[in-house]
């Protein structure tokens, strides 16, 4: 589900699993990934990425439809404890978003430090409000935290779909580029924010997002 590669010091995570829903499988091998970057101390720096022309479609509703009782609430709450990971892991997390980044994917990019898209194919796009689903206050926060109040306000309530360069220019994105150049554009970016003590990096992140975090750690009824 999520392969890791190791470069210089820098972790490709890449999702493969075609449109990267998350599922309770998917959830385990995220997990047990970042689990991996946290052991080694010659990480110095992560890349996320997807394969395809996916970076992740969120939530797998197929799963969560069919699922036995309490299975849904698990997934929601398991996808908001992997937003907490990102949002405090102690190196530099940088999402190479090489294709579509809806729902909860766009919201899994925003988790990460920094965003480098694909300046001529995908979409970044949160489309609760077309498909009558409601942020909870964790999801919502995550947003919120993370861009401008008026691109927030945009993408929460608009359902608007980004391509890579309007993503730039409305603070969602830091960089537009080809496709092949998405992975090394993120790569660079990361190594750029590494080399920091790990304790100080996690300690400053947990601070930053202190907020944020309180509200990912609640489970509400989705």
């Amino acid at each position: 589900m999520v392969k890791t590669t190791h470069t210089d010091g820098v972790a490709v995570l890449t999702m493969a699993a075609q449109e990267n829903r998350f599922n309770p499988t998917m959830l385990e091998s995220f997990n047990a990934a970042l689990d991996d970057v946290e052991a080694s101390l010659e990480v110095t720096a992560v890349v996320l990425t997807g394969e395809d022309k996916f970076f992740s479609n969120g939530l797998d509703l197929d799963w969560m439809t069919a699922a036995p009782d309490g299975g849904a609430a698990m997934v929601v709450g398991g996808l908001q404890a992997l937003y907490i990971r990102l949002l405090t892991l102690p190196v530099p997390v940088v999402a190479a978003v090489n294709g579509h980044a809806f729902a909860g994917g766009a919201m899994l990019a925003l988790a990460c430090d920094e965003r480098v898209m694909r300046e001529d194919r995908g979409y970044f796009c949160l489309p609760e409000v077309d498909i009558n689903i409601a942020f909870v206050a964790g999801m919502a926060s995550l947003i919120q935290c993370k861009l401008t109040p008026a691109s927030a306000h945009q993408a929460m309530l608009s359902g608007r779909r980004y391509g890579g360069p309007e993503a730039v220019a409305c603070g969602i994105a830091n960089a537009a580029v080809g496709e092949d150049l998405v992975v090394g554009q993120a790569t660079e970016r990361a190594v750029a924010l590494s080399g920091k003590s790990r304790p100080v990096v996690q300690a400053i992140k947990q601070v930053m997002y202190r907020d944020t975090i309180a509200a990912l750690a609640l489970m509400e009824s989705f």
